[in-house]
């Protein structure tokens, strides 16, 4: 199962982690794992790539995880497109795992 893990401060989303796998099909073929993936890749280089952020991302290769947290002091014009971002992707794994919820779920710790 993948599980998402959303970090709020208050209500703002602060950083995500990501973790296992869905096992709804084999490696290469499973539609899930690419959705969920091509996701966080997207909300990386939309925040570090695209916005030029130095957000802190760690990648545990073994536990297949993955999590990006935003760094602080960040202008309000800046912090809107994040959360704007962030908060996108949380609605994307939200539908996601209502279509299979015995594959995804998704937390805000």
């Amino acid at each position: 199962m993948i599980r998402v893990s959303f970090e709020f401060e208050g209500n703002r989303i602060v950083g995500f982690t990501v973790s296992g796998h869905s096992g709804l099909a084999n490696a290469g073929e499973d539609i899930l794992c690419a959705a969920v993936t091509s996701a966080v890749r997207m909300a990386e280089c939309a925040v570090n790539d695209v916005l030029g952020l130095k957000a802190a991302v760690r990648v545990n290769g073994e536990d297949a995880e993955i999590s990006l947290k935003l760094p602080g002091g960040l202008s309000e014009e800046i912090d809107k497109v994040c959360q704007t971002v962030l908060a996108a992707m949380m609605v994307h794994f939200i539908s996601l795992s209502e279509e299979y919820p015995d594959y995804i779920i998704v937390l805000e710790v």
